[in-house]
């Protein structure tokens, strides 16, 4: 279960997810949430059952909304979506 201190409001994420008909997603996680990646995913994958995208966690830097990981730039970048937790 996701912690209770943090209200992470993955049922608006999820409905996102759903509008954006996103496949695949990145998810980027502050230092103090990357120990709750898996749970993150779980909730997820539980409420979207078989139209759950595939989840991909960035586990380098979050120093806020401006840190958009590189990887997103490359011409081979197929992430439909990136979710950001934190700051």
């Amino acid at each position: 279960m996701i912690n209770e201190d943090y209200d992470l409001e993955l049922d608006k994420t999820i409905q996102e997810i759903k509008k954006r008909k996103a496949k695949k997603i990145l998810i980027q996680l502050g230092e103090g949430l990357k120990p709750r990646a898996i749970e993150i995913q779980e909730h997820i994958e539980k409420e979207m059952k078989e139209d759950a995208p595939e989840i991909f966690f960035w586990l380098n830097s979050c120093y806020g909304k401006c840190d958009i990981p590189e990887l997103l730039n490359s011409k081979d970048n197929d992430i439909d979506m990136l979710i950001q937790f934190g700051h």
